[in-house]
C-alpha cells in the first residue's frame, strides 16, 4: 500500500468507529473505501467485517448487567444468530465475484433504506404484533413475558437477519432492535445490550469463516481495526456533545451517495 491508501483507510476506519459509537452506519464509509483503494469486493466485505467486529465485541462488557436480565432468550437467540451468520458467510464465500460485484449497489441501497427507515419499520412491526396479540384469547404477551408463539416468530426473523448479516450486514442493528422490541422483554438499554451481543455473534462467526477461507486482507484489516478502535473511543467520549439526528443525517447522506456511485459505476 502507498501512503495515500494507508491514510484513506485509517481515516475511514476512524470515522466509522466514531459513527458506530453514536448512531451506527460506519460500514457505509469503510466498505466503499476498501473497494476504491483497489480491493476486490468480496475481500473488501470480509476485511471490513474483521476491521469493525472488535469494536462491537468490546461493547459487550459494558452491558453485563443488562444481559443478565435477558437470560431467558439470550442463549437461544445467540445460537440462532451464530447459525444464521455462518450460513450467510458461506453464501458469500460461494457467490462468484462477478455476481457479488453486481449485487453491491443493491446491497448498499437496501442497507441505507434500513438505516433511514428503521424507526418506521420498527413501529410498523410492533403495531402488527400488538394488533394480533389483542385478538389472541389468553395471550401471554405481557411485558417481560412474551408468548411462545411470538418468540418463535421473532426468532425466525432473527435467523433471516443473521443470514443477511453474515452475507453483508449493513443495517442489521436497526432491524434487530425492531425485532427485539416486539418481544417487549425489557428496557431499551436491555434490548440494545442483546442487540450488541447478537451482532457480535453474527459478525464473529463470519470473521472465523472468512479467515479460514483466506479472503481477509490482513494488513488493511489490522490498520482499520486500529482506526476503528480509536474512533470508537473518541466517539464515545464526545457523544454527549453531538446531535444524534445530525449524525444520522450525515450517515444517510453518505449511504445514498455511495449507493448512487456504485450504481453509476456498474
Amino acid at each position: 500500500m502507498d501512503i495515500l491508501k494507508i491514510l484513506a483507510l485509517f481515516v475511514a476506519a476512524t470515522v466509522a468507529g466514531a459513527l458506530n459509537s453514536v448512531a451506527g452506519g460506519g460500514s457505509f464509509i469503510t466498505f466503499p473505501t476498501l473497494i476504491l483503494t483497489g480491493m476486490l469486493s468480496k475481500n473488501a466485505n470480509a476485511t471490513n467485517t474483521v476491521a469493525l467486529w472488535p469494536g462491537t465485541l468490546a461493547s459487550i462488557g459494558a452491558y453485563r448487567k443488562e444481559l443478565t436480565a435477558q437470560r431467558h432468550v439470550l442463549l437461544s437467540f445467540s445460537a440462532i444468530s451464530i447459525l444464521g451468520g455462518l450460513l450467510g458467510a458461506i453464501l458469500l464465500l460461494n457467490t462468484p465475484p462477478a455476481t457479488f460485484d453486481k449485487l453491491i449497489p443493491f446491497l448498499l441501497l437496501f442497507a441505507t433504506l434500513l438505516f433511514t427507515f428503521g424507526g418506521q419499520i420498527g413501529r410498523w412491526i410492533r403495531m402488527r404484533f400488538q394488533g394480533s396479540s389483542q385478538d389472541t384469547v389468553g395471550s401471554a404477551a405481557v411485558k417481560g413475558s412474551p408468548s411462545r408463539s411470538r418468540i418463535i416468530i421473532v426468532a425466525g426473523f432473527q435467523f433471516a437477519t443473521a443470514v443477511y448479516g453474515g452475507f453483508f450486514g449493513g443495517g442489521i442493528g436497526i432491524v434487530m432492535l425492531a425485532l427485539l422490541s416486539v418481544l417487549e422483554i425489557g428496557t431499551i438499554h436491555e434490548m440494545n445490550a442483546l442487540k450488541v451481543l447478537l451482532a457480535s455473534c453474527i459478525n464473529g462467526v463470519a470473521v472465523i469463516a472468512f479467515a479460514l477461507a483466506g479472503i481477509v486482507v490482513w494488513p488493511q484489516a489490522l490498520l482499520m481495526l486500529t482506526g476503528a478502535v480509536l474512533g470508537g473511543y473518541a466517539g464515545a467520549y464526545y457523544a454527549r456533545q453531538l446531535d444524534p439526528l445530525l449524525v444520522r443525517r450525515f450517515v444517510i447522506l453518505v449511504g445514498f451517495s455511495m449507493t448512487l456511485y456504485f450504481f453509476l459505476r456498474r
